[in-house]
């Protein structure tokens, strides 16, 4: 068992390999040991549209900091690899908050975070950035801040603005950004060439491939809520074939793997 710390130094080392980090988001224990299973599975994350959805309410922090992260560090304690969890905009109305949510969050066994800026203004972004990098320096644990960049990024305006948010985040002790809007493969090129720094791209149906992500330069990949769609699309039609009389598909034989201590 590697402690909290060095799961943290773990992740951070995995933006700056050459393989391009892929991190196919969970919700809960059943499915992060699922993926924790799979060979070249080497950090999980969390989504908080997932997270949410699991246990009954909307997205956009409508669930409530204390159960969001009861929720993520039940993940954390059921696997062995380094977690990193969306919180969010940070549970916070204000910096000092956002630094409480990180402590605690490292406190349940968190690794790294996403932290949305909303399109807040940039320096009150950063703030709060800077106030999440203080809190895991208090507690000892180097955690991985993902700093969300929620604006369209198309333009060569949009572009210009979206960098210099990232760099700025970066400035206030971000790790990675990530500009989850950019659609356009030659825009996320550009940006990843221009922040010159770990960025995370989101990976969409209709989008470029990972590897086409990782020819781009792009240090990691996540899917939100993606991969929650995909396992309810196969239980919606498991289903209808069982309410329609049909056979029990083999896949219904498959269960997580279970700690047993």
């Amino acid at each position: 068992m590697i402690d909290p710390s060095g799961k943290a130094q773990l992740l951070r080392r995995l933006h700056h390999e050459p393989e391009i980090l892929v991190l196919v988001n969970v919700w809960d224990v059943a499915s992060a040991r699922t993926m924790a299973g799979l060979p070249g599975c080497r950090a999980i994350a969390t989504a908080s549209w997932s997270v949410a959805a699991s246990l009954g309410v909307p997205d956009h922090e409508r669930l409530t900091r204390a159960d969001m992260l009861a929720a993520v560090g039940r993940i954390a304690a059921g696997v062995d690899l380094p977690v990193t969890a969306d919180l969010e905009s940070g549970y916070g109305a204000n910096p000092a908050e956002v630094g409480e949510t990180i402590a605690r969050a490292i406190g349940a066994g968190i690794a790294g975070c996403n932290l949305e800026d909303r399109d807040r203004p940039v320096a009150e972004a950063a703030a709060r950035i800077e106030a999440a990098r203080n809190a895991a320096e208090a507690e000892g644990v180097p955690i991985v801040v993902n700093a969300r960049v929620d604006m369209p990024v198309a333009t060569p305006e949009q572009i210009d603005r979206a960098v210099a948010r990232g760099r700025a985040y970066l400035d206030a002790g971000a790790d990675c950004v990530f500009p989850i809007r950019i659609r356009d493969v030659a825009v996320l090129e550009q940006f990843v060439s221009r922040v010159a720094a770990p960025v995370n791209a989101f990976a969409a149906p209709g989008g470029p491939s990972v590897a086409e992500l990782a020819a781009l330069g792009v240090a990691r990949v996540s899917f939100g809520p993606g991969p929650l769609g995909a396992a309810l699309l196969a239980l919606r039609a498991t289903g209808e074939t069982l309410l329609a009389g049909g056979a029990v598909d083999p896949a219904m034989a498959f269960r997580p793997p279970m700690n047993e201590a």
